[in-house]
């Protein structure tokens, strides 16, 4: 028999199982991940990572926790928010970029950012070690230059050197777990650690820099949490994809520290999103 087959098919593959029960921390056969896509999103090719469908990165040697499955921003989602970030960093005063994620997971965002960043140099900061590993060795798998690091981003940033002529960019993803609830929404002060902690902490860190940040979203978001968070950034945009997931499309909340975009975003800007005022 199939090591795919079997009990695994008597089970649904969703988000509770693979992000809370007992396939969180294992590494998914194929099946298992195909599974997930036609289970939660009648889609066996819905983690798409690295530009491949499941089929094709697995073939490659690219593996995945549970929970990375359900955490990691897919092929569509990723590509999306890139382009969008991308418009607004295009704005920044530098065109040399440093693109930081502090919570690099697959780093799948990561590998999307400096695909439609020109003269960009990334660094992800994975605190997890299994999911560090994995990480490091899909990259080496795809033979991808991007630099993971393991350990909290809070106590290594310090060790990393961006110089003055270089423009910042930076996706916030932290996990949201238990933050997110189908019918409130996600709120933003519970994610792990809360958005707005991980935000003033990098603005401290690089206050001689100008900075975009763009912080990951569920299309509805509870309104003290946006609020809080958008009431950080000097200028602010909120964008949500129409993924066709019925209620459970994702966007992003664009901020920026230390400067603003000009008047000629706004003709710039990709018609990808859906902007939210």
């Amino acid at each position: 028999m199939n090591e795919n087959s079997g009990n695994s098919r008597l089970r649904v593959y969703d988000r509770d199982l693979l992000l809370h029960g007992r396939k969180r921390n294992e590494v998914l056969t194929l099946a298992e991940v195909e599974q997930y896509g036609s289970d939660s999103f009648a889609d066996k090719d819905y983690v798409s990572i690295y530009g491949m469908p499941p089929r094709e990165w697995y073939r490659l040697g690219v593996r995945l926790l549970g929970r990375t499955a359900v955490e990691c921003t897919r092929d569509a989602l990723g590509d999306r928010i890139s382009r969008d970030v991308a418009s607004v960093a295009l704005c920044m005063p530098s065109k040399k970029f440093t693109v930081i994620d502090p919570f690099a997971g697959s780093c799948n965002t990561l590998f999307w950012l400096l695909r439609h960043i020109p003269d960009s140099q990334g660094i992800g900061f994975e605190a997890e070690v299994s999911v560090f590993e994995l990480t490091r060795r899909n990259l080496a798998a795809i033979g991808h230059s991007a630099k993971v690091v393991h350990g909290n981003y809070v106590e290594l940033l310090s060790q990393i050197h961006v110089p003055r002529d270089r423009s910042i960019v930076v996706f916030v993803a932290p996990p949201w777990g238990t933050a997110l609830d189908e019918s409130q929404g996600l709120d933003l002060s519970r994610t792990t650690p809360p958005v707005c902690d991980v935000i003033e902490q990098i603005h401290r860190q690089f206050q001689s820099h100008k900075v975009l940040f763009a912080t990951q979203v569920y299309q509805k978001v509870t309104g003290r949490s946006l609020q809080e968070l958008q009431s950080r950034f000097k200028w602010t945009e909120m964008r949500i994809y129409d993924m066709n997931e019925e209620g459970r499309n994702h966007g992003i909340v664009l901020g920026t520290k230390g400067w603003s975009p000009d008047s000629r975003h706004a003709k710039r800007r990709t018609a990808m999103g859906k902007k939210v005022r």
